[in-house]
């Protein structure tokens, strides 16, 4: 069983694959250390905001490492370049003046820090997900690899996210609270974007989508289930249907970071097939609570600690949890096992490489 065999009949919950599937990505600081290890080049595809270029950079290092999946997405239009305004800072796509922290280039200026209005939105220029140029890589790479690996077309930032970072969290959570009439005009903006870019991985031939909007915190959700229910249920549910009318096989993966679990179930109802990253240790993410209650309806990917295990663990107490996880999510299939995070700077090689044997080991079926 190859890779892109073995994850789809994972993820499609097909019966059993002969072991757990791998998935992981690695910052930047990652990357260029077990590149230099491992003595293969990375290639950086730089996407239309910063966080998702780790998710789809340095694919022959990640699958040499041992992942199952190539993961692709939109890059930036042939030609372009971000402006600069000064060292360490970037103009994007979206006109969000952004720069460098400690592990992130943050958002240090929203282009609709002052929208009021509807039109205030609609006068914004957005990005053309169409531009010449932007699945340059994401085609070359998917005629590479599309026969030997599950190939995920990643869109991330769906819609909320994008959202905010283009006004302020703060400022975009209260404007939404108060019904004011510009914030569904921009998730509606957002969203045709996405639809653009989710159009041109289907024809690409991605064999899942990756949507995701974080969501979630650590004690509970941003927003009450009932709000994202009015809001962005029926947006998803739309969205998804224009994916799956293109291709009805697609898997549509979902990443929600946090404790989200009160819609879990209404996002299976409208389409969800595969839930990451299944963020541990918050409420209502217990494995094996979510296995009985959910598993007939999703599969997982993720449930790896990103937070204190990866970075703080014993290669010993990495194994044992990767076991235990695969345990409980991977009985009779239905899961690939990932950490819930992109892996960062703060984790030692040896725990990256300790987490990729754990799985190895115990993520054969007998």
């Amino acid at each position: 069983m190859n890779s892109r065999e073995r994850v789809m009949r994972a993820l499609k919950r097909d019966g059993l694959p002969d072991r757990t599937p791998l998935q992981f990505d690695l910052a930047r600081k990652q990357i260029d250390a077990f590149s230099e290890k491992y003595g293969i080049p990375a290639r950086y595809t730089t996407s239309y905001f910063e966080d998702l270029t780790y998710r789809i950079s340095a694919n022959e290092l990640r699958i040499a490492m041992g992942s199952d999946c190539v993961v692709v997405g939109g890059g930036l239009p042939r030609g372009y370049a971000h402006e600069i305004p000064k060292e360490g800072q970037i103009i994007n796509e979206f006109g969000m003046l952004m720069e460098q922290g400690p592990l992130y280039m943050q958002t240090v200026v929203e282009p609709l820090r002052d929208a009021a209005t509807v039109q205030d939105v609609l006068n914004h220029p957005m990005p053309d997900p169409y531009a010449e140029g932007r699945f340059d890589d994401a085609r070359e790479l998917i005629a590479k690899y599309k026969d030997a690996y599950f190939i995920i077309g990643d869109l991330e930032l769906t819609m909320f996210e994008m959202s905010w970072h283009m006004v302020g969290l703060e400022k975009f959570l209260v404007d939404m609270a108060m019904g004011e009439d510009y914030v569904e005009a921009l998730i509606d903006r957002v969203k045709e974007f996405s639809i653009g870019i989710a159009k041109q991985l289907v024809e690409l031939g991605v064999d899942a989508i990756w949507f995701g909007d974080d969501f979630g915190a650590q004690n509970g959700m941003l927003i009450s289930p009932r709000m994202w229910r009015r809001i962005f249920k029926p947006r998803y549910a739309e969205l998804w249907q224009e994916v799956r009318a293109m291709r009805p096989d697609i898997i549509i993966a979902y990443h929600t970071d946090g404790a989200v679990a009160p819609i879990l179930g209404d996002l299976a109802e409208i389409g969800m097939d595969v839930f990451n990253p299944v963020q541990p240790n918050v409420p209502g993410h217990d494995p094996q609570e979510l296995k009985d209650k959910f598993g007939h309806m999703m599969a997982f990917w993720g449930a790896i600690d990103q937070q204190h295990l990866l970075p703080e663990g014993t290669p010993e107490e990495i194994e044992a949890d990767v076991a235990e996880k695969i345990r409980i999510l991977g009985e009779g299939g239905g899961y690939m096992c990932a950490p819930a995070h992109i892996v960062q700077a703060d984790v030692p090689m040896e725990n990256m490489e300790a987490f990729i044997a754990a799985v190895k080991k115990h993520g054969v079926y007998s």
